[in-house]
């Protein structure tokens, strides 16, 4: 059966699995031990008539009929109603999933790595065949986060989503929180805990959350966003010293997805970035600690709304997978379809130099006088506005060799262009009374105004 008719006589939904991981194992064992449940809130059973796997060996567990290494000859079979990818990456999951929706085989995914770099090709597809493409497990596991962004608040103006995507990065920062830990002794932590991959690139360096922006964005501002629209940051420059400091302020910092909706000189526009940002104590993110996801989502008519639990795992990414598993079922079985991409406010994506945002800079300065003076020009001469200082230290830091002490100066700035804060920054590099810039990290009150940070004059 293709396309979007109705199916008549209680036929079963017949699925097609590829990838059978973590996530495809659950999948698989749900599907099992929730048979008759399925059935009866489907209206139709749901027969798995064939997994896609690299090794058939490493799947003792699945009955060997089912297995197969041809993922395509399983793609195109003509008893495959939905297609069920959980192997991630592009290639060949892109054109596995485009053969399914082209030949009116509805998808579930959980690929945000695909998603965020050609989801509108995929979109395309479905919309030309009539049928399904869901992907709530490609965003905070099983949390439901996409579907109240894409049905729920259809009739709302999201203004923001911002929060916690990643599980990986959280643990690492809360952990340094906790203990006083370094990056490395964190990270080294998360991976013998399982919570961090042998190569974590993709999550220390912000790509993991940058895929999840983008979608995000797409679905909250009707605007095709791409991981390459996401301006992006890791982890790995956070040290203990700025875990530290950001205390000293009330604060902690964490790896935020944040998606606005902009107003440039009265016409919308979209900023989507991630990176590591203090944000006060006080606000609930704050408290969220380990490997588990929250997103706030603030609308005009609706307000501020959060969405908190397991990001990712197994068995919580399963239950998206299965649940997006049972609406795409329930519409063949009456002959209707999901919503479909909704794009048609093509807002323009502002690059992150016109993105307002502010900075806490540390600094190690000269102890002399006339140096506050200095640095404060720079600020004022780039159109940046200082919020706070705070000195440590003074006469006791020899440096450079010389018998000059020095101390350590903290600045906190009002909103400027992300881009005037970089320059600001770079000139500061230059004068001769700072002696180096400890770090620069990003402030998000999140609707908390930073004079109410613990810094003082």
């Amino acid at each position: 059966m293709t396309g979007n008719g109705p199916r008549g006589n209680g036929a079963p939904i017949r699925v097609a699995m590829l990838g059978c991981g973590t996530v495809g194992g659950e999948v698989v064992r749900l599907l099992d031990t929730q048979a008759d449940d399925l059935a009866a809130r489907i209206g139709a059973p749901v027969e798995l008539v064939g997994v896609a796997v690299r090794r058939p060996h490493r799947h003792p567990e699945l009955p060997e009929g089912l297995l197969t290494t041809d993922a395509a000859g399983l793609v195109a079979r003509d008893d495959v109603d939905v297609v069920v990818e959980v192997i991630g990456g592009i290639e060949p999951a892109r054109t596995l999933l485009l053969e399914a929706l082209k030949a009116g085989k509805s998808v579930v995914t959980a690929n945000k790595a695909l998603l965020a770099e050609d989801g509108a090709t995929l979109a395309e597809a479905a919309d030309a065949s009539g049928v399904d493409l869901y992907y709530e497990a490609s965003v905070a596991g099983a949390i439901p986060l996409l579907r109240p962004l894409r049905e729920s608040l259809a009739g709302d103006r999201i203004t923001r989503v911002a929060g916690i995507v990643n599980g990986t990065t959280n643990y690492i920062l809360s952990a340094m929180t906790a203990s006083g830990a370094g990056y490395a002794e964190a990270l080294e932590e998360a991976t013998r805990l399982g919570y961090a991959e042998a190569d974590p690139s993709a999550d220390v360096d912000g790509y993991d959350a940058a895929s999840k922006a983008a979608i995000l964005a797409s679905l909250a501002f009707h605007t095709r966003v791409c991981a390459a629209d996401v301006y992006c940051e890791g982890i790995r420059g956070v040290t203990a010293a700025d875990i530290a400091a950001a205390a000293t302020l009330g604060c902690t910092i964490k790896l935020l997805a944040i998606c606005e909706r902009v107003d440039a000189g009265g016409e919308d526009s979209v900023s989507a970035r991630v990176y590591p940002a203090m944000i006060p104590q006080s606000h609930p993110l704050a408290a969220v600690d380990g490997a588990f996801n929250a997103v706030f989502v603030e609308a005009e008519a609706a307000g501020q709304l959060m969405f908190y639990g397991q990001g990712a795992g197994g068995a919580p990414t399963a239950s998206a997978v299965l649940g997006d598993l049972v609406a795409v079922a329930r519409n063949q079985v009456v002959g209707g379809r999901g919503p479909r991409e909704s794009a048609y406010a093509s807002l323009p994506v502002r690059p992150m130099g016109a993105v307002p945002t502010r900075y806490h800079v540390s600094l190690e300065v000269a102890d002399r006088a006339g140096v506050l003076a200095a640095i404060a020009g720079e600020f004022a001469q780039h159109g940046v506005s200082i919020a706070a200082v705070r000195q440590t230290g003074g006469g006791q830091l020899p440096l450079n060799g010389d018998n000059e002490g020095g101390a350590r100066l903290v600045v906190v700035t009002h909103g400027a262009p992300d881009a005037a804060l970089a320059a600001t920054v770079d000139a500061l590099s230059g004068l001769d009374a700072v002696r180096g810039v400890d770090s620069v990290l990003r402030v998000e009150d999140l609707g908390r105004s930073v004079s109410a940070l613990g810094v003082a004059g």
